[in-house]
């Protein structure tokens, strides 16, 4: 396992997926780790323990390379969720962008809604905000960008958001909202100059069997739809 691990790393090298390449080299290298602790082999274990110091040359090198796109600006990964995968919480999503500068965040999406009186968009929201408050992040400033509801439901919004902002006033963080009309966009940044585009917005998780089952509650229980996200990462991000 550990052997075709490390094969499909040096596949997705050459073909300059780093990232995905990065995290193949680090589990075939803790693989093959365990194959070199099993073998009584003296000359298998130096062979294993060559490759590995190789492997682990080349995983060092890789996160340089990332580390200096991420400084540039030019960094760019992309993960695909697949339907009904699980474990994407917005924290699981989010937590490796969400460092200890930032301070304030923009959100772009047109459906922090009831559509159809379908709440869970307003409580998706409330719950990237509560990803937000927990930390390690130190955010005092959200900034949503959103549409208003179509038909009767537009009071029960903005009383939900107005309830939402309120709230976090008493964690001293300040909520701005914007309504538009032509907003399509869904995109999410953070002031030390990360960027998310989600295909689905934060609305990508699907309805729950019931009010009482695995994944009401917990997020990362609960199971997915199809989606894409992609992250980059700019010097300098521009307020919506």
């Amino acid at each position: 396992a550990g052997t075709e691990t490390v094969k499909r790393a040096v596949q997705l090298d050459v073909a300059s997926r780093f990232q995905e390449s990065l995290v193949c080299y680090q589990e075939g290298i803790d693989l093959l780790l365990r194959v070199v602790k099993a073998t009584t082999d003296e000359a298998k274990k130096h062979y294993y323990r060559q490759k590995i110091a190789e492997y682990m040359t080349r995983a060092e090198n890789i996160k340089k390379h990332i580390e200096k796109e991420k400084q540039d600006g030019k960094y760019h990964k992309q993960i695909r969720i697949e339907e009904n995968a699980t474990g994407f919480g917005y924290e699981k999503l989010f937590h490796e962008y969400l460092t200890e500068i930032v301070s304030e965040v923009w959100v772009e999406d047109p459906y922090i809604r009831h559509v159809h009186q379908a709440s869970r968009y307003l409580y998706n929201f409330l719950r990237f905000c509560e990803m937000l408050v927990k930390g390690p992040c130190k955010v005092k400033k959200i900034h949503l960008r959103t549409s208003y509801d179509e038909g009767g439901g537009r009071s029960q919004q903005i009383t939900v958001l107005e309830e939402i902002k309120q709230s976090l006033s008493n964690y001293g963080v300040t909520l701005s909202i914007d309504f538009s009309s032509s907003i399509h966009d869904r995109e999410i940044r953070f002031n030390n100059g990360w960027m998310i585009k989600i295909g689905r917005g934060l609305d990508y998780f699907k309805k729950p069997q019931g009010r009482f089952s695995i994944g009401y509650c917990d997020f990362d229980l609960r199971p997915c739809l199809e989606t894409t996200v992609d992250f980059f990462h700019t010097k300098h991000t521009n307020k919506m």
